[in-house]
């Protein structure tokens, strides 16, 4: 068998084997556990921030809400509220980023000690 077919035989066989998880595997899901809650907050407000700010200059712009006469003045409220929580975002996520490895913190870094063979620097 060639060389090309090999690797072939054996890429499609390990698809289909059973995976055992090892020590690296759980290494890598804390590491996941512990960022993934930040990374989710940090997309969701922002994404409402711009979504807010974008409603506010709409607003002001008179690109919907043309027939109220407070919309100059709503535009104005809901641009700085998004703002606001754009700025915020940052402190929020770095704060849900703290608590997770403050919560996962010792169990990655004991599994990560017994990953190196504990070679200390």
């Amino acid at each position: 068998m060639e060389k090309a077919e090999s690797r072939y035989v054996k890429r499609v066989r390990d698809e289909y084997a059973e995976k055992r998880p090892d020590k690296l595997d759980e290494f890598r899901a804390l590491d996941k556990k512990a960022k993934l809650p930040a990374a989710i907050t940090a997309y969701v407000l922002g994404i409402m921030g711009a979504l807010m700010t974008g409603a506010g200059v709409c607003l002001i712009l008179k690109i919907f809400g043309a027939s109220l006469s407070f919309a100059m003045p709503l535009g104005i409220a809901a641009g700085c509220a998004g703002i606001v929580l754009l700025i915020a975002d940052a402190f929020i996520y770095r704060a849900v980023l703290r608590a997770g490895k403050r919560k996962y913190g010792a169990k990655i870094v004991a599994l990560g000690d017994e990953l190196l063979g504990d070679r200390s620097l």
